[in-house]
């Protein structure tokens, strides 16, 4: 651990922080995070005991677990599909919840609140790299834009907040998360748990019935995504939380694109399909290309990614075979 590292201890030794959302895929990971650097006061609300819809309900988390901080993870999400099925319950939901968390934070004292917000927000057609200053020049891609723009809206807040009380709020914006632990459900899931899963689905169906196995993808395979390993976002949101306290929202990724045709070369590789490969052109693409700058991140705190994308690949890929499909076989 090194120097800058070591002086993150001596101020979460002393924090009690409640991380919403804290059970879920990149929340247990920051929880990890937050404990590994010294915090031993670190709450995980689980939604069937607080419902961060209701404002009562935030009322009572904040009078149970008095928090110096809160890192604001939870979150209505979910792929390209689901976004399309759920766009009215996408958008109020994770309003409500960030408004009301933010709301009743800054009624209650706290010293900061991190609210993670999502590259869904960027204008569909953002130059590439995506620059933090282009973020209001134009609107989100149709499929996600409620959830993006229910996300924008605590960017807004934090920096009103800031402006009118003083409140330290801060705004990150993480690009696509892979890694261990990911949710593997088809009806919500996003790209690389997916195909991981349709992969492994393909080639056990195959087993059963003798034909060669057939993956099918959405789209033309054409455009790009950035993704970052969890346990990088949740050192990018730890470090943030320590050493940021600025108005500008800040992008968190790795500064790598690769497109989904190579994307999907790379994990049927890893997980061993050697099918048929069908693009389903009737589905949607999404946004045509997705990378971030992410110099802000770097000066302001300090973030730099550390897991190469074929080395997170790789254990994605393992944890799920070892999670799922050997227990299956």
């Amino acid at each position: 651990m090194n120097k800058k590292s070591a002086g993150i201890l001596s101020d979460l030794s002393k924090k009690r922080v409640v991380v919403t959302g804290g059970t879920g895929f990149l929340g247990r990971f920051v929880v990890a995070a937050l404990k590994r650097y010294g915090c031993t006061h670190v709450y995980a609300p689980q939604s069937r005991d607080y419902d961060l819809v209701r404002f009562g309900d935030v009322e009572k988390l904040y009078k149970y677990t008095r928090p110096h901080w809160v890192i604001h993870l939870a979150a209505k999400v979910g792929g390209i599909g689901a976004n399309q099925k759920n766009p009215g319950s996408f958008f109020y939901d994770n309003l409500m919840m960030g408004v009301q968390m933010m709301e009743v934070g800054r009624r209650c004292g706290v010293e900061k609140f991190v609210a993670a917000g999502t590259i869904c927000s960027y204008p569909k057609f953002t130059p590439v790299p995506f620059k933090e200053k282009d973020l209001w020049n134009g609107y989100p891609e149709e499929t996600n834009a409620p959830y993006g723009l229910a996300k924008k809206m605590l960017l807004v807040q934090a920096q009103a907040y800031r402006q009118q009380y003083g409140f330290d709020a801060i705004f990150l914006m993480p690009v696509n998360l892979y890694g261990p632990g990911d949710n593997f459900n088809p009806e919500s899931s996003h790209v690389i748990p997916a195909l991981i899963r349709k992969c492994f689905d393909a080639m056990a169906e195959t087993d059963r019935i003798g034909r060669k196995p057939r993956l099918v993808v959405w789209g033309t395979g054409r455009p790009t995504r950035e993704f970052l390993y969890v346990e990088d976002a949740a050192e990018g949101i730890v470090l943030a939380a320590s050493r940021y306290s600025k108005p500008e929202p800040v992008n968190l990724g790795s500064g790598f694109e690769i497109s989904i045709k190579e994307l999907v070369s790379l994990i049927t590789q890893f997980t061993g399909f050697d099918g048929q490969i069908v693009w389903d052109r009737t589905k949607p693409d999404g946004q045509p290309r997705r990378r971030l700058d992410i110099s802000r991140a770097r000066k302001e705190f300090g973030f730099k990614a550390k897991v190469d994308f074929r080395e997170g690949l790789r254990r994605t890929v393992s944890w799920y075979r070892q999670n799922f499909v050997d227990k299956n076989t």
